[in-house]
């Protein structure tokens, strides 16, 4: 099976989908007022109500960023323990939070998470969520803001910061919307994110590595660092992985 690709994307990741059918589906957004492109992948195989794993895509780029050879392969691995998928548009940079341009984070849970639900018909009670870069903050946000919601949450060279003056332009809509998603000070001052399994992991040569550190040690929880920096031969690499921890944590859920 050939991967469809975007013009604004590197090219097609992956050449075989190992028997997984994945489907593209506009949802159009009554909180955005836009169409947006959805992904769903269901692993092959029959099996009643898989849990759903929602996946969330970096700053500029789309699904395609994802879907790679390693992920089908980990998927078909898996067998029966293999979770749905939903790969979420996020735009450009909206960082999946509810800001000036549009509720992002608002449509993410309440339009986005319920229409994956129906396409995959996967357990609505065992979800998962996880994002690489700004997917990766806006994961650590909308787990912040829905206790319990998620059975885990991940964060892969989650984009960071320790104070809003370090932010990358259009991150955020100012000062004011930086401290109401500040996900790194909600770990200094409480336990965000209750019981669920946090994963949390970056190349040695990101740029984001020193507050991923710093929320790590707030949270109490590892931050794994192996090779590699902020791009996707480094994301591909640990597909397996990631996984691994999902479907660990959504078969305990």
């Amino acid at each position: 099976m050939l991967a469809v690709w975007r013009p604004w994307d590197a090219g097609p990741a992956y050449t075989d989908a190992k028997g997984a059918r994945v489907v593209e589906f506009k949802l159009a957004s009554r909180l955005l007022g836009r169409s947006l492109d959805e992904v769903v992948v269901i692993p092959r195989g029959k099996h009643r109500r898989r849990p759903l794993l929602v996946l969330l895509h970096g700053r500029g780029s789309s699904a395609s960023q994802w879907l790679s050879d390693e992920l089908f392969a980990e998927l078909a691995r898996l067998g029966r323990r293999a979770p749905a998928l939903l790969i979420v548009a996020g735009g450009d940079h909206s960082y999946y939070h509810d800001r000036d341009d549009g509720p992002w984070g608002s449509y993410v849970l309440k339009e986005a998470i319920p229409a994956g639900l129906r396409r995959t018909g996967a357990d609505p009670h065992r979800v998962a969520i996880g994002g690489i870069s700004m997917g990766g903050f806006g994961a650590f946000d909308l787990a912040r803001i829905s206790p319990g919601r998620f059975c885990a949450v991940g964060g892969h060279s989650p984009a960071l910061w320790l104070s809003g003056g370090d932010t990358a332009p259009g991150a955020f809509d100012d000062a004011e919307d930086f401290a109401r998603h500040d996900v790194v000070r909600a770990a200094r001052t409480g336990r965000p994110f209750g019981r669920t399994p946090v994963w949390l992991d970056a190349g040695a040569s990101d740029p984001f590595l020193s507050a991923d550190r710093e929320f790590a040690r707030r949270l109490h929880v590892p931050l794994y660092v192996s090779p590699g920096g902020h791009d996707r031969s480094y994301w591909h690499r640990h597909a397996p992985d990631y996984l691994r921890f999902y479907a660990a944590a959504l078969s305990r859920c």
